[in-house]
């Protein structure tokens, strides 16, 4: 069981860290080793529920404006819906075959540990791309797509992983920010769809589980703002000095 104080401070956490390169996987398993709890699989696909709010509330008008030019058949948004599907397929197939190996790594601190060192590593290589403000192609986004299935692992940054493979590509900074970001929404979509089955083990834990949707969703719109002000002053890269600290500190104390 969570409790409401526990479900607030996880939400907080997941709207927080989702967004920043810091992974929000990776974050929740030490909050829960820390808290010594395990919340059920439905708690962590609401809070990701939540996190989908967030882009519809910060990208509604690229959203909006995607899915008109689609209804129009306008080729510009025929081809980056078609790159958005097709980024979404490593992530699909990795989630399907490997589903059970990934959950029995999901609570392992030493795994978030050197997942984060992996971020930091991908955050100081985006600081020298090899060819800047390149538009979007079918590599790019093939590239990405891989970079956000191995985003599953915990402590491997899906913001992070997505967006710095962009830049070290010389995708646009802002370009790459928003493709990463719009192509969360097929994938958790279809995370959605693979846990649908445990929404009938929703019980008592409606209460934690609002809570928790409504602080991840509030502290998600202020940190993806924030976010995609730093990625515009090009301060991206900073954050790997965070993940390389906290990846060396739970290696060595756990």
């Amino acid at each position: 069981m969570v409790s409401i104080f526990q479900a607030l401070i996880l939400g907080i956490i997941q709207g927080i860290t989702e967004w920043l390169p810091v992974s929000s996987s990776g974050h929740l398993v030490l909050m829960q080793n820390l808290f010594g709890l395990e919340p059920p699989v439905i708690f962590d696909l609401v809070l990701h529920i939540g996190s989908l709010l967030v882009v519809f509330i910060v990208f509604w008008k690229d959203i909006k404006e995607l899915v008109l030019g689609v209804i129009k058949k306008d080729r510009k948004y025929l081809s980056y819906a078609l790159f958005l599907i097709l980024s979404t397929i490593p992530i699909g197939f990795v989630g399907i075959i490997f589903n059970s190996q990934i959950k029995a790594v999901f609570n392992d601190p030493r795994t978030v540990g050197f997942s984060l060192l992996f971020t930091a590593m991908l955050l100081f290589l985006s600081r020298f791309p090899k060819k800047k403000n390149k538009r979007l192609n079918l590599k790019n986004i093939l590239v990405i797509g891989f970079a956000q299935a191995l985003a599953i692992l915990p402590g491997v940054s899906r913001s992070g992983s997505t967006i710095s493979v962009g830049l070290i590509q010389g995708v646009n900074r802002e370009e790459a920010a928003r493709f990463s970001f719009l192509m969360f929404i097929p994938a958790i979509l279809g995370a959605t769809l693979m846990e649908i089955k445990d929404i009938a083990a929703l019980t008592a834990d409606i209460p934690a589980l609002v809570i928790g949707t409504l602080a991840a969703v509030i502290t998600g719109v202020i940190s993806l703002k924030l976010l995609l002000a730093i990625i515009k002053k090009d301060s991206f890269h900073h954050f790997a000095w965070y993940c390389l600290a906290l990846g060396i500190v739970i290696l060595l104390i756990i």
